[in-house]
């Protein structure tokens, strides 16, 4: 489960990353600003599904079981 995690957090990170290269390049291959920011904006939204999908995963495996929270218990 631990290597599902780091996995998606691995493709969050190079989702932002491809963003930020779409945002910072100019050249002649793309063809107007407009483009960049479609692109760019893909990117994004890749990123907050992934993102998305972990939390909602995480959720589910805590549900079933698969994962169990680990942590200081509550004192009254």
């Amino acid at each position: 489960m631990g290597y599902l995690v780091a996995l998606a957090f691995l493709a969050i990170i190079a989702s932002l990353g491809t963003a930020l290269f779409f945002m910072l390049r100019k050249d002649d291959d793309t063809p107007s600003d407009s483009e960049r920011g479609r692109r760019m904006a893909r990117a994004l939204a890749v990123r907050v599904g992934l993102s998305i999908a972990l939390f909602l995963c995480l959720l589910l495996a805590w549900k079933l079981g698969y994962i169990q929270p680990t942590g200081l218990p509550l004192r009254s």
